[in-house]
């Protein structure tokens, strides 16, 4: 995400979709690991403008990067999202939808990626119902050049099928959790955007 600029979500020299595809990716990142020193910088440097609620949150990121340090950051995260047992906050799709990990919601989505043409790459650890990985997913239709994948049906359809049902719910638990700060404006991020893509899709 180019946050050097101001979030924009329907300017001429962006573009709304270049915008969702941008925050797509940059919940990606966030949530796939802890942010480097310079994510953290760049994000706390980045312009915030805009009273819609979409912009109100992510002005509130800014603010948090501001004065965050990665090592503290990199704690937090592993303090919400990892563990050798069961971590305080799962960010699995099936988790939520069945109750369980590697459960039939997880098949079906991989199904579906398929039929995409997109499978995961063996270096990464997480499996695809990882909320990282579907950001990244919807990312791609978004920002694709293929006109059967880049449009709003594609989009809508995956959204509907693989994150409608739990995303709000994980957000709500890291907003929830005692150990959450700077996640806990990437979980407003994230749930307001959510929403907003959610609202969207009703009116397609």
């Amino acid at each position: 995400m180019n946050t050097s600029e101001p979030l924009k979500f329907d300017t001429p020299d962006q573009g709304e979709e270049t915008a969702r595809a941008d925050l797509y990716g940059l919940l990606a990142t966030l949530f796939y690991a802890p942010p480097s020193q310079t994510l953290i910088d760049t994000i706390g440097s980045a312009q915030s403008e805009g009273e819609c609620v979409l912009e109100l949150a992510w002005a509130e990121l800014v603010r948090v990067c501001k004065n965050a340090q990665a090592e503290a950051v990199r704690e937090e995260y592993e303090q919400l999202f990892i563990s050798t047992g069961k971590p305080e906050v799962m960010l699995y799709g099936s988790y939520y939808l069945s109750g369980f990990l590697m459960e039939k919601p997880l098949a079906a989505l991989r199904s579906d990626l398929a039929d995409l043409g997109l499978e995961r790459v063996l270096a990464v650890t997480e499996s695809e119902d990882h909320l990282a990985t579907l950001c990244e997913v919807m990312r791609y239709l978004i920002a694709s050049d293929d006109p059967v994948q880049a449009n709003i049906a594609a989009q809508q359809t995956f959204f509907a099928a693989h994150m409608q049902g739990w995303v709000l719910d994980a957000c709500a638990a890291i907003n929830a959790s005692k150990h959450a700060k700077l996640y806990a404006a990437v979980a407003t991020l994230a749930q307001t955007f959510f929403e907003v893509e959610m609202q969207a899709f009703s009116m397609d």
